[in-house]
């Protein structure tokens, strides 16, 4: 094989469906502001043609990608220093997602997850696209030719599958074209859970707004969801072993523990012994601390929905620099003829 030359690159998205929350805060945005890299600048992505695998409302989309968009700068993603776009505004995504729809095979899809989740009992109705979306996310990740991917636990199984089809294509014709991207999950709160309910992932589409912390939250909804938060009657653990079948007590330690930049354990020498009582109003101030200052800046940045679209279009002139050469060179590879290059 040959072409191999991969330089390293992240690359990553979120979906704009609304209403960000402490989860997307602590598993994804703030773990990109620190990936920055002004030498080989990462790509982030708000993935809206992700989105439309399910009914979106055209207006709210548009605002939900906006306000996307708004949290990335006002978490600390700077568009001068990182790639910050939609997914359709650079075209090279839909076009190599389906080269790799013909690449990946029926079984690997059906291996998939997260489309049993979302579909639920009603699989016959659920979108083409809500099935085939792994390809889309493998063609986000490899039109950049992107090596490293921060993900959440519960999309590591997207990154497997990215390899996989790259590894597939590679070995089809001969190239080592794609590289084997790796998944990036660290810190202590890499899968925030629910603060009514330690055993489900915190989700924006949660029917109860207590569930969650939003971005957009003042001070006093953010402490009070804190002080609300479900709990046991036993006082905090001095080790880690001690939050074992506790789950709304190790949920809440390791947010303390992701705010504070520190580990669970750091948490736990500090608290132990302690109760709830105690330790829910240092959590609050603590979270209201990082968090106020964000939903101040998104309000402000909302304000101006011109200077967002700009950062947006600058942002996708960039991305498609690097994707249309990845692109042209992947249909040549499969036998397309290009003529029409401007």
């Amino acid at each position: 094989m040959s072409e191999a030359n991969f330089q390293p690159r992240v690359f990553s998205g979120i979906q704009p469906s609304g209403n960000l929350t402490l989860g997307n805060y602590l598993g994804a945005l703030r773990r990109f502001v620190d990936m920055q890299n002004d030498e080989n600048p990462a790509l982030y992505c708000i993935v809206d043609l992700h989105a439309i695998t399910v009914w979106q409302e055209p207006d709210a989309l548009a605002m939900a990608t906006r306000e996307l968009t708004a949290a990335y700068v006002a978490c600390g993603i700077d568009p001068e220093r990182s790639i910050l776009f939609n997914q359709s505004q650079v075209p090279a995504h839909s076009q190599l997602a389906w080269i790799f729809n013909c690449v990946a095979r029926i079984g690997w899809i059906n291996r998939m997850t997260q489309f049993k989740d979302k579909a639920g009992k009603n699989r016959e109705n659920a979108s083409l696209g809500l099935y085939a979306y792994p390809a889309l996310m493998a063609a986000d990740i490899l039109v950049y030719h992107a090596t490293h991917v921060p993900v959440g636990e519960d999309q590591k199984q997207h990154v497997e599958l990215t390899r996989d089809i790259a590894a597939k294509f590679n070995h089809d014709f001969g190239l080592d074209f794609f590289p084997m991207p790796e998944p990036v999950i660290e810190g202590a709160a890499t899968r925030v859970m629910s603060l009514r309910d330690g055993t489900k992932k915190m989700s924006k589409s949660d029917p109860s707004d207590m569930s969650r912390i939003n971005m957009t939250d003042d001070a006093d909804a953010i402490a009070q969801k804190i002080r609300k938060a479900r709990t046991d009657p036993e006082a905090l653990p001095s080790e880690l072993k001690g939050l074992d079948d506790r789950p709304e007590a190790r949920n809440l330690v390791n947010i303390y523990a992701a705010l504070a930049g520190t580990q669970p354990q750091d948490v736990l020498t500090e608290y132990g012994g302690q109760q709830f009582s105690t330790f829910k109003p240092a959590l609050a101030d603590l979270a209201v601390e990082h968090l106020s200052p964000i939903a101040g800046r998104m309000s402000e940045l909302m304000a101006d929905p011109a200077e967002i679209d700009r950062i947006l279009a600058q942002g996708a002139d960039r991305a498609a620099e690097i994707a249309e050469p990845i692109i042209d060179r992947t249909y040549e590879i499969t036998g397309m003829i290009l003529k029409r290059k401007s």
